[in-house]
């Protein structure tokens, strides 16, 4: 069975010279929407000096090593609206991830406790201590 896993989770893997490895033996999926945050993420680290720039390039390659596969199954964006709407979120960005977990029947993997929290009313949610 495949995980979802979402950008808080990508983002500390892909710092780690071991990349996404550490994530296990199990498939990866995530939406389209992780590289595009991720990236951000990397970026704003980098900008504050908290990160140098070859550090989150080297990063941006351990993400794009095709670990994870890009998954927009027809549906995912009207789930994720849905999921959204039902829990009081004005944006869709973390409903994107639950929907994939739901349409998918697979966990969804986050470090965000706000998510776990949340989205464990409609789908499986792991923290990497779970794995």
């Amino acid at each position: 069975m495949p995980l979802v896993i979402d950008a808080s989770v990508a983002v500390t893997a892909a710092l780690d010279q071991a990349g996404l490895a550490t994530l296990g033996r199990r498939g990866l999926i995530a939406p389209p929407l992780l590289w595009s945050e991720a990236s951000t993420v990397l970026r704003q680290l980098a900008w504050r000096g908290e990160l140098t720039d070859d550090a989150g390039d080297q990063a941006l390659v351990r993400l794009d090593d095709g670990t994870v596969t890009p998954t927009a199954p027809r549906g995912l964006y009207r789930e994720a609206t849905l999921i959204a709407r039902r829990l009081g979120w004005a944006k869709t960005y973390d409903a994107e991830y639950v929907a994939l977990a739901s349409l998918q029947g697979c966990p969804l993997l986050t470090e965000d406790r706000r998510l776990q929290h949340r989205a464990s009313s409609i789908v499986e949610v792991l923290g990497p201590s779970d794995l």
